[in-house]
C-alpha cells in the first residue's frame, strides 16, 4: 500500500469515527463530551487559524445534539 492510499484510508477511518461520535454524542457522559470537544478544537486549529472554530463547533453540536433538537 503506498502512502497516498494509506492517507486516504486513514482519512476515511477518521471521518467514519467522527460521524459515529457525532451520532452517539447525546449518550456520552459530559466529561467525555468535553474531552472530545477540546481535542477537536486543538486538532482543528492545526489546519485552521480561525479562532471561531470553538464557537462554530459548539453550534454544530448544539444543532445536531439529540437532546437539544428535542427541546425545540
Amino acid at each position: 500500500m503506498n502512502s497516498s492510499t494509506r492517507d486516504q484510508s486513514e482519512q476515511g477511518f477518521m471521518l467514519a469515527l467522527g460521524r459515529a461520535v457525532t451520532h452517539v454524542w447525546a449518550e456520552l457522559p459530559m466529561p467525555i463530551q468535553e474531552k472530545l470537544f477540546e481535542h477537536a478544537v486543538v486538532a482543528g486549529h492545526r489546519t485552521e487559524r480561525d479562532e471561531s472554530l470553538r464557537e462554530r463547533l459548539a453550534k454544530f453540536l448544539h444543532d445536531h445534539h439529540a437532546r437539544t433538537l428535542a427541546e425545540r
